[in-house]
Order: C-alpha cells, then sequence, then structure tokens
C-alpha cells in the first residue's frame, strides 16, 4: 500500500511538472528548448542519487557488522534504475545542447563524464549477470559499486575545475538578478520533488524484485539439493 501511495504521489507530481514546464514562456536564448529546465536538472539529480543508492548499498554490504543481503539488493535496484535517469539526462541535454551549443555532443569534462557515469552503470549490471555464486557476486559488485562512486563529485565540480560549454550549477546562480525567474524556479524545483519520487517508486519496486528473484533461487537450489540427495538414497 505504501509504495502504491508513493506511485501515485510521483505521477501527480510529474504530471505537475510536465504542466507547469509547458507554461513556461520561451526565452531569447533557448527559444522553446528552455521549457526543458523544469525536467533535465532534476533527472540529472536522480542519476546522482542512483550512484548514491548503489555506494551505499555497497558500502553497507562489505561492512561486516551491517553485511545483509538487502544491502545488496539495494545496490543492485539503484544501478538498475540509474541507468534509465542517467540515460535520460544524456538524452535530455543533447536535445537542450543542440539549439544553444549548435551541435547534439561535445566530449567536454561534463559530458563526458557523465557518459562515463553511464558505462560505469552498465558494467556494474553486466557483472551482477556473471554466473557465480550469490555471495561471492555481491561481494564482487560491492567493491565495484562503491569504487565507480568517485566519478560522481568530478562530474559535479567538472564545471568549475574545467572551462567546459555547460553552464555552472543552477541552483548556485540563482539570485534575484537572475535569468531564472520565479516561473522557472518553481517548475525546477516542484521537478526535483517529482523524480526524486519517481525514482524511490522505482527503486522500491525494483527492490522487490531483487528479493523475488532471490527467493526463487533459494527455492530452486533447495529442490537441487533435495533432488541430488533423493538420487542418494538406495531405492
Amino acid at each position: 500500500m505504501k509504495i502504491r501511495l508513493l506511485g501515485v504521489a510521483a505521477a501527480a507530481s510529474l504530471a505537475l511538472t510536465l504542466v507547469l514546464g509547458l507554461r513556461l514562456p520561451p526565452t531569447e536564448e533557448q527559444h522553446q528548448y528552455a521549457r526543458l529546465i523544469a525536467i533535465h536538472p532534476a533527472i540529472a539529480w536522480v542519476a546522482y542519487l542512483a550512484f548514491g543508492v548503489m555506494a551505499l548499498g555497497s558500502a553497507l554490504y562489505l561492512w561486516p557488522a551491517t553485511r545483509h543481503r538487502r544491502w545488496d539488493r539495494l545496490a543492485a535496484a539503484g544501478a538498475e534504475v540509474g541507468v534509465v535517469f542517467t540515460a535520460l539526462m544524456l538524452a535530455t541535454g543533447s536535445i537542450w545542447g543542440r539549439p544553444t551549443w549548435g551541435v547534439w555532443w561535445v566530449w567536454d569534462a561534463r559530458l563526458t563524464l557523465s557518459a562515463l557515469m553511464l558505462a560505469l552503470l552498465l558494467g556494474y549490471v553486466a557483472l551482477r549477470r556473471v554466473s557465480v555464486d550469490g555471495e561471492r557476486r555481491a561481494l564482487v559488485s560491492a567493491i565495484a559499486g562503491l569504487s565507480a562512486v568517485v566519478v560522481i563529485p568530478v562530474n559535479h565540480f567538472a564545471v568549475t575545475w574545467w572551462r567546459t560549454l555547460h553552464q555552472g550549477r543552477s541552483l548556485a546562480n540563482i539570485s534575484p538578478a537572475s535569468h531564472l525567474d520565479g516561473q522557472y524556479i518553481q517548475a525546477m524545483l516542484v521537478g526535483f520533488v517529482a523524480m526524486t519520487l519517481v525514482f524511490a517508486y522505482l527503486l522500491a519496486r525494483r527492490f522487490q524484485l531483487e528479493v523475488l528473484a532471490d527467493e526463487i533461487d533459494d527455492a530452486g537450489l533447495a529442490a537441487a539439493i533435495e533432488a541430488r540427495r533423493r538420487e542418494g538414497v538406495p531405492a
């Protein structure tokens, strides 16, 4: 029931974000594409959040005092949902960049590191598909998941450390003289809430699937052991 209510809240806030975004006036520099500010920064935030969830689950699984399969499941769920949001971040960023920069893609620091984020997530997901026993797979995946999170602070500060085409941190640049007027700020902040709720809902659902998959694997292993045991019983 709680997850269902979370889904309703996510859908309602996402609908409100779309309404507010479509009502935004076009700007002189970016024209109609300026409306993407309602969703693109929020999607990028959730991509970062997904990395954080993957790293947190990995760290808690690696720590002997907290080692439990639920943390491995959380890391796996965070990574898989993160793939979706990171891909959306790159897609909406390219749509936004085309009229602003004149190209769909450029290999500057922020965009290159964002592409690396997607590659790391896909690599983590692929690593979990390796056919090894569950405990060893979880351990190796946890090490990979915790190591990959280093890309997040580097990507976050890329616009400060290097010269890039990408604009600076939007929220940090908001001021009374900013080009982001009240309508744009409102749409962007509602978008942050909406995308966070959507992420939480998808994460909860994916975590449930991980639990079911583990239960099926455990049942299959128990059945196989029982079958072998019966084979050893004299007729």
